[in-house]
């Protein structure tokens, strides 16, 4: 670990001359900062602040721990950049981490711009450990040093593509997406899901994800009379979406994998809301052990609750910390393969990973819109799905 100059003159000022030795009252942390990136601007900006804020919660929960590890007391500190859910900045963002030589990266949001990310951090033997980003790419490149606390769109397509013909029974189902990696990969996921369930894909329709106007595709969709249109993308977009599928007279249900089960989609979407049905990652906060505490810190340092993913944020940064303790050292090389080995009771959920970086049995829960409100309905761990009670 290194300590920065000025601590080293800061620890001499504080240590007394006696004789021939020095003698230093207490030793002086050393800062580790943790990376972090994610859009703390444009449209997600909403996801990425929620999730800086649950790296800062860890962070502060670590640091009231006093830490010592290698020796030497710790305090960790936060370096976040907003890397604007843009692939190009989320490449320059990853090198910038690199260059200021972060111990590990919580990040980043998006798949899109977590998989060019991620080989840099690669290349520079930084772990990476993702809260969110869900393609399967990911942790498919054979790079040791990525990890998530999260399904993959692999995970969650084929739940949501299953319930799609087991639950809502769908006979004619259409899918939509915005083309990013999260939105494609997700609906490519899907599609996979539902053909495995014995279920019929009808159409398939793409957009982009700064689109606003959906009626071309929706009217084509319309010809053939779908029950269950799939949404690849995220929550602003599908309520714009499904508002425009009401406006066409559209009764279909819309479904969604990881993306709009949150307060934004009912926003935008008001009364058109209603019924719409969702998989999301994890277990619901209120049926989590620590989901009430974590919220309260959550409003009490910031006058806000858990937004979508901090819950996420936050464990991803033990999973550093934890490995750090575990390797007693904060060297990247050195912690870095013990991260696979990390096991624990997260505000998340179990966190335990598998040979390629992927969650072990990761957790997700079924939700559906009812009295403008999402309720949970049913939580999947691994292949078990059970119902929930309300």
């Amino acid at each position: 670990m290194k300590i920065p100059h000025s601590l080293k003159l800061v620890a001499l000022a504080t240590c007394l001359a006696t004789g021939s030795f020095i003698v230093c009252p207490a030793a002086i942390a050393a800062d580790v900062t943790i990376g972090f990136a994610a859009p703390l601007t444009g449209a997600s900006a909403h996801y990425g602040v929620d999730l800086k804020r649950g790296v800062e919660l860890a962070i502060d929960d670590a640091n009231a721990k006093k830490l010592v590890i290698g020796g030497q007391p710790v305090h960790f500190v936060l370096d976040a950049e907003d890397d604007q859910g843009d692939p190009r900045m989320g490449s320059q963002v990853a090198q910038k981490l690199v260059d200021s030589k972060v111990a590990g990266i919580v990040g980043h949001f998006n798949s899109g711009t977590s998989i060019p990310a991620s080989r840099i951090y690669y290349n520079a033997g930084i772990p990476m450990v993702s809260p969110t980003a869900t393609n399967p790419m990911l942790t498919s490149q054979g790079f040791k040093t990525v990890f998530r606390v999260t399904n993959s769109d692999a995970q969650m397509g084929q739940l949501a593509g299953h319930s799609a013909v087991q639950a809502l029974k769908g006979k004619n189902i259409a899918v939509i997406d915005d083309r990013t990696a999260f939105g494609q990969g997700m609906a490519d996921e899907f599609v996979k899901g539902v053909e495995a369930a014995g279920g019929k894909i009808v159409d398939r329709e793409f957009t982009t994800d700064k689109a606003v106007d959906f009626k071309s595709q929706l009217t084509r969709m319309k010809s053939f009379n779908p029950d269950v249109i799939f949404w690849g993308g995220l929550d602003q977009q599908a309520g714009m979406l499904i508002k425009q599928m009401r406006q066409l007279g559209m009764k279909a249900t819309l479904l969604g994998g990881g993306s709009f089960e949150n307060e934004t989609f009912l926003k935008v979407a008001g009364e058109s809301a209603e019924g719409a049905v969702s998989w999301d990652y994890g277990v619901p906060l209120s049926k989590l052990k620590a989901g009430k505490e974590f919220d309260n810190k959550m409003k009490a340092k910031y006058n806000e609750g858990v937004v979508a993913y901090s819950p996420s944020a936050y464990d991803a940064t033990w999973v550093l910390i934890n490995a750090m303790q575990k390797a007693n050292s904060t060297d990247p090389k050195v912690y870095g393969p013990l991260i696979r080995s990390v096991s624990f009771e997260g505000v998340s959920g179990n966190i335990a990973f598998m040979q390629n970086g992927d969650m072990k049995d990761p957790a997700a829960t079924f939700y559906k819109v009812i009295g403008g409100k999402w309720v949970p309905q049913a939580v999947a761990y691994g292949d078990k799905v059970e119902p929930l009670q309300n």
